[in-house]
């Protein structure tokens, strides 16, 4: 049995233990790995590797790094004349052009952590969150021009637990997608491969977060609202507000049973309580700027007089 010649296109972490199963399975021979360029990264600056291309070296992969694919012509032409079954992408963050996509016998096929069309773009994990969804998945789309708008021909959908974060929740994808690909490559063995129309009317976006997102306007949002961000952006980009025109991330928040107006904060008995638009928390991990993370009591035995939330300064956040 002849295995599919195959380019596996990702870049960080994420994407490796799909890598990983593309690169022990019996019916695929992995012909390119295609990633970003190195970075410099650290407090020395020093060239680093994207996750995708360590573990590739690592495993002796073929290596292609550069910005963007599509203009590697030299590298195209080869595969051109070689020939390639079928190409995976996984969190690769570049768009393939039409001859990367005309490239494959059997196809280009995106893996995407939601269940399209809902969140199609860069953080569909944390807007799952965000929005106090109960479930997410992983879809397995067939790669057309349109960010993620092209056939479903795989999905599966995942549980979220009510108190998992954007970290935890992450984690548990990167390898149920891995999962997902096992099966959809079984699936395109034996020819059991249907794809189904997205319906586009329906599709929501998830655009790349940006820091300003993690800020906590209590007095707008209510504690569930409130309670999803913070939950939704662990460990990036982080939650915080300004207490007395510090920044204060807030690292967990959890129900309160005080009555409070919005955006009024309540320093009782060692716990640091906050009125939502609708309900109360209670803050009990906080970072203070500067200071390491702490519990709300030792953040207010730090403290003296009373204390206020501000707005966030004028600037870059």
């Amino acid at each position: 049995m002849r295995k599919l010649r195959t380019i596996f296109c990702g870049t960080p972490d994420f994407s490796v233990p799909t890598l990983d199963l593309l690169a022990h399975h019996p019916l695929i021979e992995i012909v390119g790995v295609v990633s970003m360029p190195d970075r410099p990264a650290g407090r020395g600056h020093e060239l680093k590797s994207p996750e995708v291309v360590a573990y590739a070296r690592g495993a002796h992969l073929p290596i292609v790094q550069t910005e963007n694919i599509n203009r590697e012509d030299d590298v195209l032409a080869r595969w051109e004349k070689e020939g390639i079954d079928l190409v995976i992408v996984l969190a690769f963050a570049q768009f393939l052009g039409k001859r990367v996509l005309s490239l494959p016998t059997r196809g280009c096929f995106n893996i995407h952590t939601s269940l399209l069309p809902k969140y199609r773009g860069a953080a569909p994990i944390q807007y799952a969150l965000w929005n106090g969804d109960t479930r997410t998945g992983v879809s397995i789309q067939q790669m057309v021009k349109q960010m993620d708008a092209g056939d479903i021909v795989h999905e599966q959908p995942v549980d979220i637990s009510p108190h998992e974060t954007g970290g935890l929740l992450t984690t548990r994808l990167k390898f149920q997608a891995a999962l997902a690909c096992g099966d959809f490559l079984t699936n395109l063995h034996a020819d059991k491969i249907t794809p189904r129309a997205q319906d586009h009317t329906l599709a929501t976006f998830a655009p790349t977060l940006r820091k300003a997102d993690g800020h906590l306007d209590f007095a707008r949002l209510d504690a569930t609202q409130i309670t999803n961000r913070v939950r939704a952006m662990d460990p990036w980009p982080g939650t915080y507000c300004f207490l007395d025109g510090k920044r204060l991330k807030v690292l967990r928040v959890e129900g309160s049973p005080h009555q409070l107006a919005p955006g009024k904060l309540l320093a009782q008995q060692g716990e640091l309580h906050v009125g939502c638009a609708s309900g109360a928390l209670r803050l009990p991990l906080v970072q203070l700027e500067g200071k390491k993370p702490t519990s709300d009591r030792e953040l207010l035995n730090g403290l003296r007089g009373e204390i206020n939330l501000t707005p966030p300064p004028e600037g870059p956040p």
